[in-house]
């Protein structure tokens, strides 16, 4: 028997969408595999009073199970009222690439679906999406497409080259398909390692800075349909102290480089309004476990290394709410 996102208590994004437009700001859009990277999302979030997009890809929902996620986005409705402060939650598939996948998760209370078809035809993307569209609308939950292609792997989206968004497109794209929001391509990437060295410039204290986001491309898109949700994928930044706390620690995670944060703020003050982070997570949550790891190698209690990586997450997450998206206070 399908369920319902009302039943769960979780949000539509639609009206966060256009506050988010007419604010100036993005909303966090944070993907989680496991039950602290959930808790650390919610507590960060409660706490600098934001609202939220859960986030799952297809194989973080083949990894949790459908029916365990279920239940743990009701749990999450019920946990942000114990902490405090009742934010909207979103929860969303990240890069649905089937029409199954995308009616599963409708039918099994997501209340956000991302039917990514940037990997066909435009033709074939038009149908796909609109397929998906008329499904969804039925059931009141909203849907993302996607023009143009991220390079960089993340989970099962895997691409060599980047594909930029062709801003003459936009329009016929929406009109044709329907879709709620719009995922594009202007210079971000999935993963760790968006830019090679030598694609980068140091600055005046060393630091590679990689080539610019294409703005022009944000910009044109923003004449052609005004005011319509677009969406960021591969938003992560990188910070430089996990990627030094891991590779201290045993790893081995050479020349990452992320999009600068000032980048994405300037993007949140645009249409963009829902920004995906995913790395910035992996990586803060994998330098607080090899830490711990490092320092007390005798440990075998998974809560003395998962929970420091958790509140480790948080952090990242208040300051990204905070600093870069401008979503604090905003729920």
């Amino acid at each position: 028997m399908a369920t319902s996102y009302k039943d769960l208590g979780l949000a539509n994004s639609k009206d966060l969408f256009a506050k988010a437009v007419a604010g100036g700001y993005a909303v966090p859009a944070y993907n989680f595999n496991n039950l602290e990277q959930m808790q650390a999302i919610l507590q960060a979030c409660v706490e600098t009073k934001s609202p939220v997009i859960l986030q799952v890809s297809s194989g973080a929902r083949k990894y949790a199970n459908a029916t365990l996620l279920r239940n743990m986005a009701k749990g999450a409705v019920e946990y942000v009222k114990e902490l405090g402060y009742e934010i909207p939650i979103v929860l969303h598939l990240d890069h649905g690439d089937t029409f199954e996948i995308c009616k599963d998760c409708i039918d099994n209370g997501f209340s956000s679906v991302m039917i990514d078809g940037s990997h066909h035809s435009y033709e074939e993307n038009v149908a796909l999406t609109k397929k998906v569209v008329d499904y969804a609308h039925k059931h009141g939950v909203t849907v993302e497409g996607e023009l143009g292609v991220l390079a960089g792997v993340e989970d099962d989206v895997v691409a060599e080259e980047s594909t930029y968004t062709r801003p003459e497109e936009v329009e016929d794209f929406v009109k044709r398909t329907g879709v709620d929001s719009l995922a594009i391509s202007i210079g971000t990437s999935h993963g760790a390692h968006k830019f090679k060295p030598e694609q980068c410039t140091k600055n005046e204290d060393g630091v590679l800075v990689p080539p610019p986001l294409k703005f022009e491309i944000l910009e044109e898109i923003e004449k052609r349909i005004p005011g319509f949700p677009i969406v960021l994928h591969g938003s992560s930044s990188v910070p430089i102290e996990h990627v030094e706390t891991i590779n201290k620690n045993g790893g081995a995670i050479d020349a990452a480089i992320g999009i600068p944060e000032d980048q994405l703020r300037k993007a949140a003050k645009s249409a963009v309004c829902k920004i995906n982070i995913d790395s910035d997570g992996r990586l803060a949550m994998t330098a607080a476990i090899r830490k711990v790891m490092a320092e007390k190698p005798d440990e075998f209690d998974p809560r003395k290394y998962l929970g420091p990586a958790r509140d480790s997450l948080k952090e990242l997450y208040k300051h990204k709410n905070e600093k870069v998206l401008g979503s604090a206070e905003k729920a």
